[in-house]
């Protein structure tokens, strides 16, 4: 891993893993807002800005030290597809802004949430390598370039894409963090195990390796049966239902979800945080949990 790492160096500081924001999209769904058919809840940063800041500011007072930005689907792909009508680059600079506004003077690290290039949940693409390439680099270097602390590359789960990141980050020295989704049998959609890819990700020096959107028997069979990266972390899927549902509601208590990081603590994770259907309730539950044990 890298020597310079953001996260290790506030991890030491703190003497305890960084914790990371819960949901957004969903916490926005289940206050009223709708999703846009291509942008879900990123079209918000421009509608309603407000509504976003808010969330921000609220996973932050709730005790997060890493909030990602609402950059879900503010990628190209997914951009070229809708109506709205502003650049790229201005999206993702408004976008960005917001998490960065919330921050204000506070340590908080803002990552940029860079997710798969199409649907998270699909185990085919449809666009062409040329276009895949395209769209990591130019919303990975867009992200950055708006102020980000580090890319939050999320809920990946096909080798073309993590390869294409990985290589693109580590030769322009963009610190990055690998946030993996993998099902039942341990292996991403396109059809490689967990740990081939542990060990593909580690070769190209990734601040850190996640899990993430994955449910809690999936984390429970991987924390038993794989070797671990040596700086991981995790954020579960607290939602009922499928991953595919549109509609996501809360089906993992914040004090239900204490019992996987209290479980997690003897493999002295990085960071833990919370996925779909979680809320800042969530976030609020595990810093009081750290501050009660450290």
């Amino acid at each position: 891993m890298n020597k310079s790492n953001l996260l290790l160096n506030r991890k030491a500081t703190l003497n305890s893993p960084l914790i990371l924001d819960g949901a957004f999209g969903s916490v926005l769904q289940q206050r009223g807002f709708s999703a846009d058919k291509d942008l879900w809840y990123s079209h918000l940063n421009i509608a309603n800005p407000q509504a976003v800041l808010s969330l921000h500011k609220e996973y932050i007072d709730a005790g997060a030290d890493i909030i990602t930005t609402n950059t879900f689907r503010t990628n190209p792909v997914a951009k070229k597809k809708s109506n709205l009508e502003i650049t790229n680059s201005e999206f993702i600079k408004r976008s960005v802004e917001l998490a960065i506004q919330a921050k204000g003077e506070s340590n908080v690290i803002i990552a940029g949430s860079n997710a798969p290039s199409e649907d998270c949940y699909h185990t085919e693409r449809t666009i062409s390598l040329f276009d895949l390439e395209y769209n990591h680099k130019k919303h990975i270097e867009l992200l950055f370039e708006s102020g980000c602390d580090i890319i939050w590359n999320e809920t990946h789960s096909h080798w073309d894409e993590i390869e294409i990141i990985c290589k693109f980050c580590s030769e322009n020295s963009i610190p990055y963090s690998m946030n993996i989704y993998f099902d039942e049998s341990l292996k991403i959609l396109s059809g490689e195990p967990i740990e081939e890819i542990i060990s593909f990700v580690e070769s190209f020096s990734p601040q850190t390796i996640g899990f993430n959107c994955i449910k809690s028997n999936d984390f429970e069979e991987l924390l038993a049966k794989t070797q671990l990266p040596e700086n991981f972390g995790f954020y579960l899927n607290c939602g009922g239902g499928t991953v595919t549902d549109q509609n996501i509601s809360c089906n993992v208590s914040p004090q239900k979800y204490l019992d996987y990081i209290k479980e997690s603590k003897k493999f002295n994770p990085t960071f833990v945080g919370s996925c779909c259907g979680s809320n800042p309730a969530h976030t609020k539950a595990i810093k009081e949990y750290f501050d009660e044990t450290h």
